[in-house]
């Protein structure tokens, strides 16, 4: 059944896997309270606190909730996020499904890229924002998650695949570095 793009159901299970483990480890290893889903982003502010200096000045983690997407654009786009996470997840499990067999860097690429979709998607339907935790104070980065690590992880890994295997040109056409036709 899960035979076809193996490496995309087993990136796709395994990051949503942590996303959802590291989240709920710091709910529950702080002691920190989840506000209801309709509360305004005004008052979700509130609740951000830094909870461990791993590296002081450099990476904290830092407890924030977030109704909008990545480094907090969209601040109150949690009705349609949720939509387009679901949206972006059916699309891939059908792509991963019924599209053709990829190479192994698309598969992975693909899969992390669900996996964070999914991750945030879940926060964004259950709570009505994402649990962002991981703050990177040195560059003044935005606080993230492992969702959206996974998310870029996914787009590197699609990157290397794209310059793996460059587009073939087509018959006929002229290969303009050397003036021949292409076999």
């Amino acid at each position: 059944m899960f035979v076809k793009n193996r490496w995309f159901w087993i990136a796709a299970l395994l990051g949503l896997v942590v996303d959802r483990l590291s989240k709920f480890w710091v709910l529950y290893a702080f002691g920190l309270p989840l506000p209801p889903p309709d509360t305004p982003k005004e008052v979700l502010d509130r609740f951000t606190q830094d909870l461990v200096q791993l590296i002081p000045g450099v990476f904290h983690l830092t407890y924030a909730l977030n109704k909008g997407a990545a480094f907090s654009i969209f601040p109150d786009g949690v009705g349609w996020l949720r939509w387009l996470s679901l949206a972006v997840g059916i699309g891939l499990l059908a792509f991963a499904w019924f599209g053709p067999t990829l190479n192994r860097w698309e598969q992975l690429g693909y899969g992390f890229i669900l996996s964070g979709a999914l991750g945030n998607g879940i926060d964004r339907f259950l709570w009505g924002y994402v649990v962002d935790f991981l703050n990177f104070q040195l560059i003044r980065f935005p606080i993230f998650n492992v969702a959206d690590t996974f998310i870029n992880v996914g787009l590197v890994c699609l990157i290397i695949a794209a310059f793996q295997h460059p587009p073939r040109l087509h018959e006929g056409r002229t290969n303009s570095t050397r003036g021949q036709e292409e076999p």
